[in-house]
């Protein structure tokens, strides 16, 4: 009888970054779940105000992303990192300082979730640079499994948690995110020193056009940078119009959609185990490809409600819509870190996401505005049905760019063993496989 194969460790250092960051994540869905709820139940907020905040949460990326690449590789990673912690901490614990001093207001709430996004927009680029500062690069799928894993559990008992804590406590449940960012900047204060400043010639403006061009001038990077545009062209529309569709065009009380996404947050969990095994199988590029057009298209499920009960019909189909979303999570950082230098990753990375992210502002806004726009036609309801199919249909699209990064990868394997000669590829794909064992 075969025994069960230990984990793999990854080090004291990763544990740590590790645990700040499932602690620190569980507190994020207590905010994404209460500020939306908030918005709709205590500020009576319309479909395209919510659009204006959810906004805010991605507003920081076309605006500081690409300075904030160039900066974080010259500074002290580890502490730009917890510093954007406390910035985070302070700007979550204002909302609920704000109710009790009868300030609370939708301006409030978009410059609160603006801060918290440009904190996290360096958070972020420092992130993508401290996974494979403290991890081997063959276990690198692995770790990215791990977080993705921990990040799927927050999934599932974030909603439940945060839809308590709102019942219980009301604008106080916020108070738990603002202390999730206190544990992860300990957590980082532990930590010993990893990701040297880079030292890189050239202005800071020079700095910021190579990492555009360090993007587009790759086949595989440009690929990938294609399908993500394409999917956030259209995946925050979904997410964005959900809350609405949910409790004003389906009437869920907040317990019941609370409760429906932890049950689709189960979805998200299973898609981390498993994706280092489908890549392992598949390629990373082809489970990519492959994950990003089932995400989008399993999104269509919400259109079975009201025909079926709402509840289960959300559910599920988050279920399936985290799961392959797990997948690509698990697939794109180690694909696009593997086609990089170390002394290019921060520029690298900050580019990437202001370029991909950057179009969610607009797409969260179109989302909100078109539910306002046709819920006078059409009705709340078949409004929110409409909008979201439309934006799942368009985020589909992304598989077309990524269904040819697998034969890139293949190609690069392929020309590596050449050049080293007779011997185990030591490529992408392989390092890859290896690491997902």
């Amino acid at each position: 009888m075969r025994k069960p194969r230990r984990p793999v460790s990854l080090g004291g250092g990763f544990n740590l970054f590790w645990a700040g960051q499932t602690v620190s994540t569980v507190g994020d869905r207590v905010t994404v779940f209460v500020v939306p709820t908030l918005m709709i139940f205590v500020l009576h907020a319309s479909a395209l105000q919510v659009g204006v905040v959810a906004m805010a949460q991605y507003l920081g990326i076309p605006l500081l992303g690409p300075v904030a690449g160039v900066l974080v590789d010259r500074w002290d990673k580890r502490w730009t990192m917890l510093v954007c912690d406390l910035v985070r901490l302070v700007a979550v614990a204002v909302i609920p300082l704000a109710y009790w001093l009868d300030r609370l207001s939708t301006p409030l709430l978009f410059g609160c979730v603006a801060v918290i996004s440009g904190a996290t927009i360096f958070f972020n680029v420092g992130y993508l640079v401290a996974v494979p500062a403290v991890v081997p690069e063959r276990h690198l799928v692995r770790a990215y499994s791990r977080l993705e894993g921990s990040g799927s559990v927050s999934e599932v008992a974030g909603p439940s948690i945060a839809a308590g804590l709102y019942s219980a406590l009301g604008v106080a449940a916020l108070l738990v995110d603002a202390a999730s960012y206190l544990v992860s900047a300990v957590c980082f204060r532990a930590m010993r020193p990893w990701g040297e400043k880079t030292v890189a010639t050239g202005s800071v403006l020079e700095r910021l056009t190579a990492g555009f061009r360090l993007n587009w001038a790759d086949p595989v990077l440009r690929r990938v940078v294609i399908a993500a545009v394409t999917l956030n062209c259209g995946g925050p529309v979904f997410v964005t119009v959900l809350p609405v569709l949910a409790y004003r065009g389906l009437g869920l009380s907040v317990g019941a959609f609370g409760a429906a996404m932890s049950v689709a947050a189960v979805g998200a969990l299973a898609g981390a185990v498993v994706a280092p095994r489908i890549s392992e199988r598949l390629g990373t590029g082809r489970t990519l490809a492959w994950a990003l057009l089932l995400h989008c298209l399993v999104g269509l499920g919400v259109l079975a409600a009201p025909a079926l009960p709402a509840a289960p019909v959300i559910a599920v189909t988050m279920g399936c819509y985290g799961f392959f979303m797990s997948c690509i999570n698990v697939c794109s950082a180690p694909t696009r870190q593997s086609r990089m230098s170390a002394q290019n990753q921060g520029v690298m990375h900050a580019a990437f996401r202001t370029v991909t992210w950057g179009v969610i502002p607009l797409a969260a806004l179109a989302g909100g505005l078109a539910v306002t726009l046709l819920t006078g036609p059409l009705g709340i309801l078949d409004a929110t049905r409409a909008v979201m199919a439309g934006g799942t249909l368009l985020a589909a699209c992304s598989f077309l760019a990524a269904v040819r990064i697998q034969p890139l990868l293949d190609a690069a394997v392929r020309d590596k063993a050449s050049a080293t000669g007779p011997g185990p590829a030591a490529g992408t794909e392989s390092a890859l496989a290896d690491s997902a064992s």
